[in-house]
């Protein structure tokens, strides 16, 4: 009888009991097509006793999870606690140093250490597969390190953060305020008590670090993304948005210039035609643009119990078929430096939205801070409050501010920067201005 694979699972939270219950599942079936069938051998967590919904009892349990990395009877650690340093981190270590497969769904760990954890795992010849890190079931990561390779990536883009997708696709379908949506994707589970990691667009950022490394060859430079969350968004945003034909999106972005790599993390307008302004709620994408392929576009489930464990038995049968990849694609000693592009170099058209005191002159002084630094305008639209006389019941200017919505022809960050700036300094501008960018897709 063939040997088969032993696991080692660390981190029996959603997905963990996700990967239990999938093996159990379908572990007949895999056994049919693999050359070695998969066997959960020993697991470990916080609580022993805890119902988890999966049989553990022929399972052997291990209070320490680096203990677990270490022991000799298991070929493949999974690692699926969490966190970028503490018990994760050392005993992924431990594994690979013991020459053991790692599989991990670790985002935070392999943005901060991925490019030593690859060397470690070069070196002892095993694999340091992460494809759940990214998109969830997406198979975003291995479409990067294998069908992919043959082209050159012009540009690596998605939706990474399901959380930020639901919060502005409720926006603009029920017409409702961000901090009320917020509150409801936190009800629901969507998003975390404190979801600063998920709205500042940080966790959106170490997803396309693994990916801006895997398409442009270079090290792993989470601290290198430039990223900006959803957090200013309003229903006037979703709203003029909508009056222009976009959808507001929370992009990652990555692209190869002159300069080094433009890669940013921000809230876009999408045209409502392309087809990244259908992902919609909690769903994420990956679009890959290759030389000879042409654009590609990867939909699916961004997070979940499911299809993330999916995600993980993927990169386990990868393992069980004998398939040992390095882990960014470029050995690790061929990996180049991370060099930034600078943010401000950055060219395309922008959306901007002021508030500005409905009085003589206001519009003047805006276009001038515009041309003085070489702005040149698409269209502008302005819109005053307007409310109903006392018994009257007809609408009238209420005389306070106007809202003005312009978008720009294609300019530079650095112009735009200096503009905002002047006319944030104009006294008949009520609030700063709203800047967003419009992507050309």
């Amino acid at each position: 009888m063939t040997k088969p694979l032993k696991l080692g699972v660390a981190g029996l939270g959603t997905v963990g009991a996700g990967l239990l219950e999938l093996i159990d599942t379908h572990g007949e079936r895999l056994a049919g097509v693999l050359p070695r069938p998969l066997k959960v051998d020993a697991v470990s967590a916080r609580t022993r006793g805890k119902d988890r919904g999966v049989c553990l009892d022929q399972m052997r349990w291990f209070d320490d999870p680096v203990a677990l990395a270490g022991d000799d009877g298991i070929d493949v650690f999974v690692e699926l606690i969490g966190g970028e340093d503490g018990p994760a981190k050392a005993a992924v270590e431990t594994a690979l140093s013991a020459g053991k497969h790692v599989v991990t769904a670790n985002k935070a760990l392999l943005a901060k250490h991925g490019v030593a954890l690859a060397r470690l795992a070069e070196e002892h010849n095993v694999a340091l597969n992460f494809e759940a890190a990214v998109a969830g079931g997406i198979p975003a990561i291995k479409t990067m390190r294998e069908a992919f390779i043959p082209n050159k990536v012009a540009r690596v883009y998605g939706i990474l953060n399901g959380t930020c997708n639901y919060i502005l696709t409720v926006m603009e379908d029920a017409g409702r305020s961000f901090a009320d949506v917020l509150k409801e994707a936190q009800e629901k589970g969507y998003a975390e008590v404190d979801p600063t990691f998920d709205i500042g667009g940080f966790d959106a950022g170490h997803k396309l670090a693994l990916m801006t490394s895997l398409a442009f060859g270079t090290e792993v430079a989470a601290d290198e993304i430039h990223v900006e969350g959803i957090e200013t968004i309003t229903q006037a945003d979703i709203e003029a948005a909508s009056d222009l034909g976009y959808r507001i999106k929370l992009l990652g972005v990555a692209i190869e210039t002159p300069s080094g790599i433009e890669a940013r993390v921000n809230p876009a307008m999408v045209p409502k035609h392309s087809a990244i302004a259908e992902v919609s709620g909690v769903t994420n994408c990956v679009a890959l643009e290759g030389d000879f392929t042409g654009p590609l576009l990867l939909v699916g489930a961004g997070a979940g119990g499911g299809p993330t464990a999916a995600a993980v038995a993927s990169d386990i049968v990868d393992v069980a078929r004998g398939i040992v990849l390095p882990p960014f694609i470029t050995p690790t000693q061929n990996l180049k430096s991370h060099r930034r592009a600078r943010i401000d170099e950055h060219c395309g058209a922008y959306y901007l939205r002021l508030s500005v005191r409905d009085e003589p002159g206001a519009m003047a002084g805006i276009a001038k801070c515009m041309g003085d630094q070489g702005v040149s305008l698409e269209s502008v639209v302005q819109r005053r409050e307007l409310k109903a006389l006392p018994g009257s019941g007809k609408p009238t200017r209420t005389g306070a501010s106007a809202t003005v919505i312009m978008v720009t022809h294609e300019t530079t960050e650095d112009a735009i920067r200096r503009a905002v700036a002047s006319i944030d300094s104009i006294e008949k501008v009520a609030e700063r201005p709203q800047v967003i960018r419009i992507e050309k897709l």
